[in-house]
């Protein structure tokens, strides 16, 4: 019997590529034995409801093709279906912050060929109150301009950039009173930026949570930001980020794998580069090892 493939993609990801690539990747599938069916995305949490709505009993594999959103919905739908099929990726996007994480492809084809010839690897992913992310849920200043902004431009003007964009005065920046609770501490302060991750790029930006970041430890990599009550601070401040070493006395880092967040008022969080709505309380929760993925095999 051939094997069965869902594979759903976003046709206007990346300035819609795959359209002139989806025979070929298409081809790669069919030759390894997969009867595939298609499903092009009609907009937003259609790769969702569609990956949720496809039992485990007719299908071996999923894939999907698009950014970094396209899969939060794929791997969103997944769970809510209560299945856990493995998932290939096939990145399209302008970011491909957790592609670029597993060591995909960035190469369409290539990257549909390691899905048939590669292996299954089981990494972490996170839940957010009732939602699931893949691999970073984030608040405050600089994620809206990271991920509003063209990759090419980002590669132009580079990481400080974009961290100066965020803060070009200190009247300007917005803060957040909270109280946050982990297994390792409880804090409260007036912060400015949260990033709850678990990738080793995050919009666009290499290594900005650090070199030891493992995908299937357990763990979240956790950077909070209190606000900078001088200049001195904030200058501190943006070099530590920049580098990243943290050492700035406004940046906590940590690693756990639960946190809950408290705010005297409603904060807007981005999952996976997608708006995750408005919050006065979340809790976040590492679900270990729980996204089986399709990665490149070693020896390749």
């Amino acid at each position: 019997m051939k094997k069965k493939m869902l594979f759903v993609y976003n046709p206007r990801s990346g300035k819609a590529k795959i359209r002139n690539k989806l025979s070929d990747i298409v081809d790669v599938f069919v030759r390894e034995g997969y009867e595939v069916t298609i499903h092009s995305t009609q907009g937003p949490k259609d790769a969702a409801k569609v990956v949720k709505s496809r039992p485990k009993e007719v299908y071996d594999l999923i894939v999907c093709s698009g950014g970094d959103g396209t899969l939060d919905e794929a791997v969103t739908g997944m769970m809510q279906s209560g299945e856990e099929l493995p998932i290939g990726y096939i990145p399209a996007g302008s970011t491909n912050d957790f592609a670029r994480s597993l060591g995909l492809s960035s190469h369409m084809v290539e990257a549909a060929e390691d899905i048939v010839k590669g292996r299954v690897f089981y990494c972490d992913i996170g839940k957010f109150n009732e939602s699931i992310f893949v691999y970073v849920a984030a608040f405050g200043m600089f994620t809206e301009v990271s991920y509003a902004t063209d990759q090419q431009m980002k590669n132009m003007l580079g990481h400080v950039a974009y961290i100066l964009e965020g803060v070009k005065s200190l009247s300007s920046i917005k803060s957040y009173v909270m109280r946050i609770e982990s297994d390792e501490e409880v804090m409260e302060g007036d912060f400015i930026l949260g990033m709850v991750t678990n990738s080793t790029s995050v919009g666009g930006f290499k290594n900005i949570v650090g070199k030891d970041t493992l995908l299937d430890d357990g763990k979240f990599e956790v950077i909070l930001v209190k606000r900078p009550v001088t200049y001195v601070e904030l200058d501190s401040t943006v070099s530590s980020l920049v580098v990243p070493r943290f050492d700035s006395q406004c940046i906590r880092y940590f690693k756990t794998s639960r946190l809950s967040i408290r705010c005297e008022e409603s904060v807007s969080w981005t999952l996976d580069g997608e708006f995750g709505g408005e919050h006065r309380e979340v809790l976040i929760e590492n679900l270990h090892k729980r996204l089986p993925v399709f990665t490149p095999s070693a020896e390749e």
